[in-house]
C-alpha cells in the first residue's frame, strides 16, 4: 500500500545535503518515493500516515564488504594484510560450506540492517547463498561474485559463472530489485593479465559492475607495478576500464594514478576503518575528490574492521582525511554523511537507492533523537544537527529502517528473522572453524 511518513527533520541527501524540517515521505504501492519536502508543500495525504520523532535519512551503502566473514570475525586480528590472508583467512575459508557462507552473510546482513546500512556490495563466493541471505532479512545486495586464480579455485569457471547469472536473470531481480550481479575479480596480484581483460569485456557487454581491490598495501602487487608501473596503468592497459568500475581501498595512489581513474570513471570504495586496522595507510580522499572521482565509503569485512558498523567509518574518514592533511575543514559532517549515501550509490554507478528523491527506491532510516546528543532538540542550525548526527549519535540511535517502503528493522530488532537464531547459527560455524 502507498503511505506517509511525516517527521520534524528529513534528510534528502541531495548534493547540497539539505536539512527539510517539517517535512514528509511519501512512499507508493511499488516501494518508491513519490514526494518528499516540506509537509506544507506536500499534496493530498495517503491514507495511512506513519509519525517519526527523529531524523528519516537515505539508508546507508556500504561500497565494499565481504560480510560472509562475520563468521572469521576475531580471527588474526593482529597481523599485516598480506599474513592475516595467507596465514589465517584463506585457510579457514577453503573450509567454509556454501550454508557457512549463507549464515555469516545473514548475520552479517542484520548487522548491516540494524545500523541502518540498506545496500551492501559484496565480494564473495556462493551466490545463490548470498543472495538467498539477503532476500531472507529483507536487505539489498550488490552481489559481485568473487573470481581468483588459486588453488581449488578455476577462475574461467567462476567467470563464467556470472555471465550466466547476468544472462539469465539480468542485471538486477528479486522484489524491489533488492539483488544486483556484478563482477568481483579479487586483485591485479591473484588473476593472470588476461583474466582481467576477460573480465572486463564480460562486464562491459552486460553494462555490469567491475568491483576489485586496488593498491590496498603497499607490498602486495610488487611484481605487477614492477612490470605496468601502477595497478591502476595495468588495469588501463589490459583493457578493464572503461565500463563501471569500482576500485577498493585504493591507498597506494600516485598522482597519475587518480588521474587514470578520474579519466576513465573509475570509483573508490575508501574503507578507512580497515585500512588503520590493518595499517594499509591512509588513502588520498582529498586528493581523489579534488579530481572528481567518485568515492563511497565501504566497511571491508568484518574479519578486518571488525564490524559492519558505516557509521564508525564515515567518522574515520573525516579524522584522517583531517589528520593527513593536517586541515580540521578537510571532511566536515555533511560530507561523510554524503559519502556514505548518495556516494555510495554513485560509486556503484547507480541513481535509484542512496538518497530520497522521486523515484528512487524508498530505503530509509528513522533515527531517534531521545538521545544525549541531541540534548538541545532539532530546533539548532543545520551544521549543528549534522555535526550532532555525524560525530555523537551514529547508529545506537537507529530505530526503524526500511528497505523497497517494506520495514525491515522496526524498534530496532529486524521483522523478518529471529536475529538470537541468526546469531547462534552462525556461531556455530565460527565454533567449528575455530576446532578444526
Amino acid at each position: 500500500m502507498s503511505y506517509r511518513l511525516r517527521a520534524p527533520v528529513v534528510l534528502p541527501c541531495d548534493p547540497e545535503c539539505s536539512v527539510l524540517r517539517d517535512a514528509v515521505l511519501d512512499i507508493d504501492e511499488r516501494g518508491r518515493i513519490g514526494y518528499v519536502g516540506p509537509a506544507a508543500a506536500a499534496p493530498e495525504s495517503p491514507a495511512t500516515v506513519l509519525d517519526c520523532s527523529g531524523i528519516l535519512l537515505p539508508g546507508l551503502v556500504n561500497a565494499h564488504a565481504h560480510s560472509p566473514m562475520t563468521v572469521l570475525r576475531g580471527m588474526g586480528g593482529d597481523l599485516p594484510l598480506l599474513r592475516w590472508l595467507h596465514e589465517v583467512i584463506w585457510p579457514a575459508e577453503a573450509r567454509l560450506r556454501p550454508a557457512d557462507i549463507g549464515a555469516g552473510m545473514l548475520l552479517g546482513s542484520v548487522e548491516m540492517l540494524r545500523a541502518g546500512v540498506t545496500t551492501s556490495t559484496e565480494m564473495y563466493f556462493h551466490g545463490e547463498e548470498l543472495a538467498g541471505a539477503v532476500l531472507a532479512s529483507g536487505a539489498r545486495l550488490v552481489a559481485t561474485m568473487g573470481i581468483i586464480d588459486a588453488p581449488g579455485w578455476d577462475w574461467e569457471a567462476m567467470l563464467a559463472g556470472v555471465d550466466a547469472w547476468i544472462d539469465a536473470d539480468g542485471l538486477r531481480s528479486g522484489p524491489g530489485e533488492r539483488i544486483e550481479v556484478g563482477y568481483g575479480p579479487h586483485s591485479a596480484y591473484t588473476l593472470p593479465p588476461h583474466a582481467l581483460t576477460r573480465v572486463g569485456e564480460a562486464a562491459r557487454a552486460r553494462g555490469a559492475l567491475v568491483h576489485i581491490h586496488v593498491a590496498e598495501s603497499a607490498g602486495e602487487d610488487a611484481t605487477q607495478r614492477e612490470r605496468y608501473g601502477s595497478v591502476p596503468a595495468m588495469l588501463e592497459q589490459l583493457g578493464l576500464l572503461g565500463g563501471r568500475v569500482l576500485a577498493a581501498h585504493a591507498v597506494h595512489l600516485s598522482d597519475a594514478d587518480i588521474a587514470t581513474f578520474a579519466a576513465a570513471g573509475v570509483a573508490v570504495a575508501h574503507c578507512p576503518g580497515s585500512n588503520a586496522k590493518l595499517a594499509s595507510g591512509i588513502a588520498r580522499l582529498r586528493d581523489l575528490r579534488a579530481a572528481g572521482v567518485h568515492i563511497g565509503l565501504g566497511t571491508d569485512g568484518p574479519a578486518s574492521n571488525d564490524d559492519l558498523d558505516l557509521w564508525e567509518d564515515m567518522r574515520l574518514a573525516a579524522m584522517l582525511a583531517r589528520l593527513s592533511t593536517m586541515d580540521s575543514s578537510a571532511l566536515g559532517a555533511a560530507d561523510v554523511l554524503l559519502l556514505a549515501t548518495r556516494g555510495g550509490a554513485e560509486a556503484l554507478g547507480r541513481d535509484d537507492i542512496g538518497a530520497l528523491e522521486p523515484g528512487r527506491w524508498a530505503d530509509l532510516v528513522h533515527v531517534d533523537v531521545d538521545d544525549p546528543a541531541f540534548s538541545a532538540g532539532l530546533d539548532v542550525p543545520d551544521e549543528h544537527l549534522l555535526a550532532n548526527l555525524v560525530w555523537a549519535t551514529g547508529s545506537r540511535r537507529v530505530r526503524d529502517v526500511w528497505v523497497a517502503g517494506e520495514r525491515v528493522v522496526e524498534a530496532g530488532e529486524p521483522t523478518r528473522v529471529d536475529r538470537a537464531e541468526v546469531q547462534r547459527a552462525a556461531g556455530a560455524v565460527t565454533r567449528r572453524l575455530i576446532k578444526a
